[in-house]
């Protein structure tokens, strides 16, 4: 029995996706590939939790720190990238009784793009992009939420409305190919030359919650605050258009308190926990780990869903 499988391992954001990537990835002898949309840029590693010097120097690590937040990156061009990278790791592998390199994170869009791929969205022009990110400088996340749903009703009653990078690349693709976004999102699943085996960590949704909770003050502690007064002068990128970034602005800014940032960074990121879990339960070909469970157990469970997964393709 020979192995062509790409193994997964996501969940919601605090879950413990980390620890238990890197003792399989030691394990099974194989390079980790981040699918976190905003690892990827390396002036943010406090507040994108990015693997410490020290794990990256332990495991292979793709997609971390290989980015500036200066730079525009989708999730379209992450998927031609993982693609090529994705054939070199299976051209150069030895064991082929192994995964040939675990894909780890909560970035939904980007699981899509390696497990499913996008259907062809045109690229789009760089001055309509510098003009909705003027339009979102001056009028915020309302005047991206009202333009959405003008110019694309279908797209609107699905989109996350709180996510304005969402909204920005729906107005940026509209603006450019003179037609909906929508009309482009068939959600066509791509064929692939390799099997995914699906991994999600659950935990009981109290833990999780006080989890984040913890990290947002290990964050904090960490010097979050420095680093996000480090990149505020470069706050208009949609790199930065995230959680963690988007409250401490606002302090910045005199528009809240710092007490306050801080609570609402802790609240935003249960929130996106929540759309993850609903988004990862939608899913059912993923199977579901409880992060609990002691580590032998763990690494016997997956294993076995390892060789039955191989078995049945």
């Amino acid at each position: 029995m020979t192995m062509n499988t790409l193994l997964l391992i996501t969940g919601p954001t605090g879950v413990g996706k980390t620890e238990l990537t890197l003792r399989l990835a030691q394990h099974f002898t194989c390079p980790v590939i981040s699918a976190d949309s905003r690892q990827i840029y390396r002036e943010i590693p406090i507040g994108t939790a990015a693997p410490t010097a020290d794990e990256l120097a332990r495991i292979k690590h793709y997609f971390v720190g290989t980015r500036s937040i200066t730079e525009d990156y989708s999730a379209g061009q992450y998927e031609r990238d993982c693609l090529e990278l994705i054939a070199q790791l299976q051209n150069n592998r030895h064991n082929t009784e192994k995964p040939f390199a675990i894909l780890t994170g909560g970035s939904m869009m980007y699981l899509d793009a390696v497990c499913k791929g996008f259907d062809d969205i045109p690229d789009v022009a760089p001055e309509i992009r510098r003009q909705i990110r003027d339009g979102y400088m001056k009028g915020g996340l309302t005047w991206l939420q009202t333009e959405v749903q003008r110019i694309d009703p279908d797209y609107w009653l699905s989109v996350d409305r709180q996510n304005p990078q969402r909204l920005m690349h729906c107005l940026e693709v509209t603006l450019s190919a003179g037609k909906p976004y929508s009309s482009f999102r068939k959600r066509n699943t791509q064929s692939r030359n390799f099997n995914v085996l699906k991994v999600a960590l659950d935990r009981p949704r109290e833990e999780l919650y006080a989890r984040i909770n913890r990290r947002v003050d290990i964050m904090i502690a960490a010097g979050l605050e420095d680093e996000a007064r480090t990149v505020y002068p470069l706050k208009h990128f949609n790199s930065l258009q995230t959680v963690g970034y988007r409250e401490l602005f606002d302090y910045f800014d005199g528009k809240i308190s710092r007490e306050e940032a801080i609570r609402l960074i802790k609240q935003n990121s249960r929130h996106y926990a929540k759309r993850q879990l609903t988004w990862f339960r939608s899913d059912k070909t993923i199977h579901w780990l409880n992060a609990d469970l002691d580590y032998e157990t763990q690494l016997d469970t997956i294993t076995a869903w390892l060789h039955t997964h191989c078995l049945q393709q």
